[in-house]
């Protein structure tokens, strides 16, 4: 239980329960749960996981697909004041045990299907339970028998989650995330980003990513709306649900949408109940945004900015504010305060570029076990988002790049997402992510990596690109490839492109 003045990531669930408890809370595949029924399994599942022997504050892996079973591990966890792991379920070999082993989980949550991946590495777990489709499932435990009182107490303060970085850069980093972190981020994301008991959403994205997770699942469970989960994102699959089912609203990352507005049932699907859509977690294509509000024109679009160590949500730019700033990511949200600063930590002026800043209720409490990282990170009172971007006079935020993706050609330096809007406007362009090679000339050679959608050639790309670009900008060459090294979130994951090309 709660203390009494807390208010914990569960403690959304359970008041929603009392509020609202007949009202169908989610759905995944043939299950539809209640809230009051959601609520309980909860309650469930976190005395299982407490039988094993887990005290408060131990990290307990979640290694599987989205399922009903994944979110009712996570409110498990949080239920019984221990630290839920989120762990990409695409990570094999070393990338996994580095997550388990530098976490110190002492369980693992595992689909079946994923079982071997954690088996092969002889990690030292005390359990491996399986989170669904097994028999003795943590969903078995939660389906059915009394509800237990819990002797447990949680406060707000206590940690609710290891939230790792996407790691585009470097290896990734536990932002540690508390009850009372998030709950302020989920009220930010209630407010900003309009969210109802009758939005009826689709949820698609990877739950073990915070964006989906936090940013729009458990504030829609705070609010009492009804959720639709599928285990993964499949374009075709997409069109249909948001069709048939008719859901009013829907979020999805930037490569998400290209491939929607890429796919040939896009325009021959009635989309016409969809009233919001979202995008965020990586930067969303100039070119590709107007057209889908060319195909769309009376569907709300919301921009959602920010990183993992803030909840995720940062900044929002709305509907409405989409027509006269489109390349903007809106403004800060309810509980976010930022600055823009140079390299020295002073306020730029209005228009100049710098690092974005933070400070909020809302932020982590630092980097598990890297106490090296956490001091550079949050230094001087702020958190240093490693952002590269500009806000005008109205406080609208502009994202320019990530610091560590800007292109130094040849002593001048260049933002990789101005050339990608440029070379997106070509109707052979499908996908494309610009990156700075080693260069004995020009120290870094603009790059640009192409996945196309009909034949093209390095130089018709090139010439389209001269036609908006200052020559300093203009790729030196292109690369054509299948298909761009990203995570499940759906950023690209530049660093390991440019490690394959050079």
């Amino acid at each position: 239980m709660s203390t009494l003045r807390s208010s914990t990531v569960p403690d959304v669930l359970r008041r929603t329960a009392a509020r609202v408890p007949g009202r169908t809370a989610l759905r995944f595949g043939d299950r539809a749960w209640t809230y009051a029924e959601l609520d309980a399994a909860v309650s469930r599942a976190a005395r299982r996981l407490l039988d094993l022997g887990l005290r408060h504050g131990d990290r307990v892996a979640a290694y599987g697909r989205n399922s009903d079973a994944y979110l009712i591990g996570f409110l498990a966890c949080a239920r019984a004041g221990l630290v839920h792991v989120p762990v990409n379920y695409n990570l094999v070999g070393g990338e996994l045990a580095y997550l388990v082993e530098q976490s110190g989980s002492r369980v693992a949550l595992v689909d079946p299907a994923l079982r071997g991946n954690v088996d092969e590495l002889g990690l030292e777990l005390e359990h491996v339970l399986p989170l669904r489709d097994a028999d003795g499932s943590l969903l078995d435990s939660a389906r059915a028998g009394d509800v237990p009182a819990l002797d447990v107490e949680v406060a707000d303060t206590d940690l609710a989650q290891l939230l790792y970085t996407s790691g585009t850069t470097s290896r990734p980093k536990g932002a540690m995330m508390t009850h009372r972190a998030l709950v302020h981020e989920y009220v930010s994301c209630i407010v900003g980003l309009d969210l109802t008991e009758h939005d009826d959403p689709l949820h698609v994205m990877p739950l073990y990513h915070s964006a989906q997770m936090h940013v729009f699942l458990l504030p829609w469970l705070a609010v009492g709306a009804t959720n639709t989960l599928v285990e993964a994102p499949d374009p075709a699959d997409i069109l249909r649900r948001l069709a048939a089912d008719r859901h009013g609203a829907f979020f999805a990352a930037p490569t998400l949408w290209v491939a929607l507005a890429n796919h040939p049932e896009f325009g021959e699907r009635d989309l016409s109940a969809l009233r919001k859509a979202y995008y965020g977690a990586s930067i969303m294509p100039g070119p590709v945004l107007e057209r889908l509000q060319a195909a769309m024109p009376d569907l709300g679009f919301y921009n959602c900015f920010g990183q993992s160590e803030i909840g995720p949500l940062a900044t929002i730019l709305g509907p409405a504010e989409h027509a006269t700033r489109p390349d903007s990511a809106g403004r800060a949200v309810l509980f976010v305060e930022l600055r823009v600063v140079d390299a020295e930590g002073r306020d730029v002026a209005p228009g100049e570029q710098g690092e974005v800043v933070y400070r909020s209720p809302q932020l982590a409490l630092g980097y598990w076990d890297k106490p090296e990282e956490t001091a550079e990170a949050f230094r001087d009172g702020w958190f240093h988002s490693g952002d590269l971007v500009r806000v005008d006079e109205e406080g609208y935020l502009y994202v320019v790049d990530r610091i560590k993706d800007v292109i130094n050609t040849g002593g001048v330096l260049v933002a990789s997402r101005e050339i990608e809007d440029a070379l997106y406007t070509h109707p052979a362009v499908g996908e494309v992510a610009v990156v700075g090679l080693p260069d004995e000339k020009w120290i870094e050679a603009v790059t640009a990596v192409v996945v196309p959608k009909e034949r093209v050639g390095e130089e018709e790309l090139i010439e389209h690109a001269r036609g908006t670009l200052s020559s300093f900008k203009v790729p030196k060459s292109v690369r054509f490839v299948d298909d761009l090294p990203r995570n499940a979130s759906g950023k690209i994951l530049k660093r390991e492109l440019r490690d394959r090309l050079a």
